[in-house]
């Protein structure tokens, strides 16, 4: 150990939990990654290593069904109860331990959350994120699952797991069990409070039986549920004590339902937002905590540590970003982690589209491809130019240097980023600072050479003698065909995140991912709830106080509509924001609607001049009396140098190669691809 360790004190600190000494207070929290599908599981054991070797205390494995049922064939899930499917998990504990870490396998049932017409529930009560609606299952069936959860505990301790996590939480199998919402029974197993509990606790009895007292038993309980006919928070607490008289070694916060209209994990919830909740439970328990969500950088999570709020970080997205989070900690280099900027791109869209895809990260395209991205040192350093300081061109230069190339990189703007310096100042994503000053440091440290202000010409380039070219010059936004539009009303979504003067009256022209966050922008008037956690969880109609059934029941959010009125158009005739990400698209809608902005489809637009917009929607002709026209109808890929240069190794990546919706990710894996090959 070094001297730099006393900076996080909590964090670093072991944790007994009796049976066993985790070595610091960071979990990593369980993440479907879609390499718990393949039948050999050497890809998902490399990827856990790596962040073993990156110094996490516990792993938490993507969830496993506990039998047929368990996710009802939905996308083959596998889990350890069958005998051959437990063997292929030797490979995942053995090197998990060989590096010196511990590992918990995530018991999950989804219940009515299975894609599927076999999904079964407490009751028949439909979800509203699935097609079907579940069959209410017998007493028999239920101990029949219990069983299936002690048999898996019983197969993940043969095959080498530390213990399990039984998800619990989040809306899930065991979970429709606790609350009215989607418990109507009136048997043993439902009705009251004690009755909706029951099948929890006795799997929970089950397990441990099965298992033995020298396993590590983490159980997922909901602390907040954020639905209609939730928990209240005596109900969750009253649950956290039960468990905790029955021996469970960790208990793990689980926050909202996926159904629920809170936003709980994305880029527009404030860091750390929900821990003062955990908070409330720890006070009452003797059982070590575990709290999550937004909590991305050693100094956040030490700080939720000092402060009492929890005894473990779990971290999950964040360990995706970056596999040595917490090395990097210990030695004193936190201005080289990859921070976790919350966009749910790579991760959790790639679980919800269909079908699931693998998971990665946009900031880290490594993440589920160790095996395949190696970036070793080369043997043969090549004199590199990169054109262009965006994400594409960042991260190739970036990664090319830290295998040895010389690297130059060049850019016409006073800093690097490209449109990641636009994207930044939008409400809600602050984080792109991070991912700046992340690539800001790992320029200096990997000694890329860089030239800003500077604006290329072939000449140089020629000069030079450069072995290869990268041209990463980006794209500049598409100018739509209409009359007038060289009017001195007319703005570019640039000039406007650049800080123009707007005027109070503004037709947004196109609703993509752009014409969102500009509307967003100006709607905001400079304040952005992500950086308040009290002001966020009045703008969401969450109460601190816990007096509320489930944080939510009739408590309104504060609503603040926009001094500026605020068109947002489309040509397409289909709702705005369709093609927005699963994940997100939802949150800015619900935002822009908050916001009072008038949102029109099926748009023609005819002219600019003094009046305003001229428009027609279903052949009615309307004029838009605003100060302002704000064009963010797409962009095109910007290769003008490209055209002029005679070179043989060429390379196009990011938006000079394809210019589709400002997409990061593509650009930064495919920057990342190169640089491993060249």
């Amino acid at each position: 150990m070094n001297h730099h360790v006393n900076k996080y004190p909590h964090l670093l600190e072991p944790l007994d939990l009796g049976i066993t000494t985790l070595k610091n207070r960071v979990m990593m929290g369980s993440m479907h990654t879609m390499l718990e599908e393949m039948d050999d599981l050497t890809p998902l054991a490399e990827f856990y290593a790596a962040r073993v070797r990156g110094g996490v205390g516990l792993i938490v494995t993507g969830g496993m069904a506990v039998n047929d049922i368990s996710f009802a064939g939905w996308h083959g899930a596998k889990g350890v109860y069958r005998e051959k499917d437990a063997e292929r998990h030797h490979v995942v504990t053995n090197k998990v331990h060989s590096e010196g870490g511990k590992i918990l396998l995530q018991l999950l049932h989804l219940g009515r959350d299975a894609f599927s017409p076999d999904a079964i529930s407490a009751s028949p009560v439909k979800s509203p994120l699935r097609p079907f609606t579940p069959r209410e299952i017998s007493h028999e069936e239920i101990l029949e699952q219990i069983d299936a959860y002690a048999h898996s505990a019983y197969m993940s301790k043969k095959v080498g797991y530390d213990g399990v996590e039984i998800m619990g939480s989040e809306g899930y199998f065991l979970h429709q069990f606790l609350v009215e919402r989607t418990n109507r029974r009136d048997d043993q197993w439902g009705g009251n409070h004690k009755n909706r509990m029951r099948i929890s606790l006795e799997t929970v009895k089950a397990v441990r039986e099965k298992a033995g007292d020298d396993f590590i038993i983490m159980y997922r309980f909901p602390i907040i549920d954020l639905v209609e006919m939730g928990s209240t928070f005596d109900e969750a607490l009253e649950f956290a004590l039960e468990l905790e008289k029955l021996g469970v070694n960790i208990l793990n916060g689980g926050i909202g339902w996926h159904e629920s209209r809170v936003p709980t994990t994305h880029t527009v919830v404030p860091r750390a937002a929900f821990t003062w909740v955990t908070e409330k439970f720890r006070k009452h328990l003797k059982t070590p905590i575990v709290t999550s969500n937004r909590i991305n950088t050693p100094k956040v999570a030490e700080q939720v540590l000092a402060d009492g709020h929890a005894d473990i970080i779990s971290l999950a997205r964040p360990m995706l970003a970056d596999p040595d989070f917490v090395k990097k900690a210990i030695e004193g280099r936190e201005d080289e982690i990859n921070v976790c900027i919350g966009c749910n791109q790579a991760c959790l869209e790639h679980t919800m589209s269909m079908p699931p895809k693998l998971v990665s990260c946009l900031v880290n395209p490594l993440t589920c491809h160790e095996l395949e991205i190696k970036l070793e040192k080369t043997e043969h350093p090549k004199n590199i130019a990169v054109i262009g300081a965006g994400p594409s061109g960042m991260a190739f230069s970036v990664y090319a240097s830290g295998r040895g190339h010389k690297v130059t990189l060049y850019d016409g703007a006073d800093e690097i980023g490209g449109q990641l310096n636009l994207a930044k100042m939008v409400p809600g994503k602050e984080e792109f600072f991070e991912t700046l000053r992340y690539y800001k440091r790992m320029i200096e440290k990997n000694g890329v050479k860089l030239f800003l202000n500077t604006i290329v010409k072939p000449s140089m380039l020629n000069h030079e003698n450069y072995d290869e070219i990268i041209i990463a010059t980006g794209v500049s936004p598409r100018i739509p065909e209409i009359e007038g539009i060289n009017h001195e009303k007319v703005l570019s979504y640039i000039d406007v995140l650049k800080g123009a003067n707007v005027g109070q009256k503004v037709a947004i022209i196109g609703a993509g991912g752009i014409g969102f966050d500009v509307a967003e922008f100006l709607s905001h008037q400079g304040k952005s709830n992500s950086l308040d956690i009290p002001s966020y969880m009045k703008a969401w109609g969450v109460d601190m106080t816990l007096q509320a059934r489930s944080a939510i029941e009739g408590v309104k959010p504060e609503i603040t509509p926009s001094s500026s009125e605020i068109y947002l158009l489309q040509r397409k005739n289909t709702k705005l924001g369709k093609t927005l990400a699963k994940t997100a698209g939802w949150i800015h809608r619900l935002e822009l609607r908050k916001k009072k902005i008038n949102m029109l489809p099926g748009c023609n637009y005819q002219k600019i001049d003094d009046e305003g917009l001229h428009i027609t929607v279903n052949d009615e002709k309307i004029i838009l009396d605003v100060d302002h026209i704000i064009i963010c109808s797409g962009q095109e890929s910007e290769r003008s140098l490209m055209d002029q240069l005679e070179c043989e190794n060429i390379h196009l990546i990011g938006g000079a190669d394809v210019a589709t919706e400002l997409d990061a990710k593509r650009a930064i894996d495919q920057a990342c691809r190169l640089a491993d090959k060249i």
